[in-house]
């Protein structure tokens, strides 16, 4: 007999967690922010814009409003905003117990972030690296507290080039870069997931996918044509946001979800469905790879990451 799906009925009452989600206006960060909401924990949306977030906020509020959403402005391609951000939190908050690590952008035109950094990479992985980083000592003080980062199947295309980890050489490609990026996603969650269980905390540090999903992360495939077989298929099969951020709420939520774990969808080869257990592939396994990122990570954002 086919083993029931998880859905959002599995989730227990959430008053008194605080969560943040990045990316919280838009896409899966919306929809997970909603489900988080319906379930009473007290939800920052950290967002780029503050007018969109306030826009997200009402929407949630017009469906749930005893909802208790915060909207705090952050852009991960600034890591002063990163810190301003962090500074703002903790003044108001002595306790995190979920990290989404959502945000992200895809297949963009070559362009830089404030500091210089290629910008799929800049903002998909170094801009969370930085922000985790800062937070984990409320994090790790946190009972039971997770951290959860949002990767893609593109991840299996991906490749670190650490002699060109930014495209400072050239060679830029939009789903080359944005493929090295969710494979660097992984590779910083497993490297996190290590050295928490090497210190014995209670944090769990896992990561998601959520398949082929039809959000504003592909405006940039709408209008053209591509003979990558991923794009193709993600906007060909698609499915809506609210089924593509069950992983990532699973990953953050689930009871029996442990450290180190990967969830995506269930169907067409992880492309849509319900969210379970997945692999990923030998790279995003690689030690090597894993401290050496880490390393270059703490160097680019100057971000000492102490665990």
């Amino acid at each position: 007999m086919k083993k029931a799906e998880w859905t959002i009925e599995e989730i227990t009452d959430l008053k008194g967690k605080i969560v943040v989600v990045t990316g919280a206006n838009v896409g899966l960060g919306f929809e997970s922010s909603k489900i988080y909401a319906q379930k009473n924990a007290t939800v920052i949306m950290a967002c780029r814009s503050l007018d969109k977030a306030e826009d997200a906020k009402r929407q949630i509020l017009a469906e749930y409003p005893n909802s208790n959403l915060i909207t705090l402005r952050l852009d991960l391609g600034s890591l002063k905003s990163i810190q301003s951000f962090v500074e703002t939190f903790k003044k108001e908050f002595t306790r995190l117990d979920i990290l989404l690590n959502n945000a992200g952008i895809m297949t963009v035109p070559y362009g830089k972030t404030e500091d210089g950094f290629e910008l799929q990479n800049g903002v998909n992985h170094l801009g969370h690296f930085a922000l985790t980083a800062q937070l984990f000592d409320v994090i790790k003080n946190t009972p039971n507290s997770r951290i959860v980062s949002v990767s893609s199947l593109a991840h299996k295309q991906g490749k670190i080039d650490f002699d060109n980890y930014l495209f400072e050489n050239g060679d830029y490609g939009k789903m080359k870069s944005y493929s090295r990026s969710k494979l660097s996603n992984l590779l910083f969650i497993y490297e996190l997931d290590r050295r928490i269980k090497e210190k014995g905390y209670s944090v769990k540090a896992l990561a998601a996918h959520p398949g082929t999903s039809s959000t504003e992360l592909g405006r940039y495939l709408k209008s053209e044509s591509s003979s990558n077989l991923f794009l193709r298929l993600a906007l060909k099969f698609g499915q809506p946001p609210y089924l593509g951020c069950l992983p990532q709420v699973r990953a953050s939520l689930d009871i029996n979800a442990k450290s180190g774990q990967y969830y995506g969808p269930d169907s067409l080869t992880g492309m849509k469905g319900y969210p379970v257990l997945v692999k990923s592939n030998k790279l995003s396994h690689d030690l090597h790879d894993a401290k050496a990122l880490w390393e270059l990570s703490e160097q680019l954002t100057k971000t000492i990451f102490e665990i």
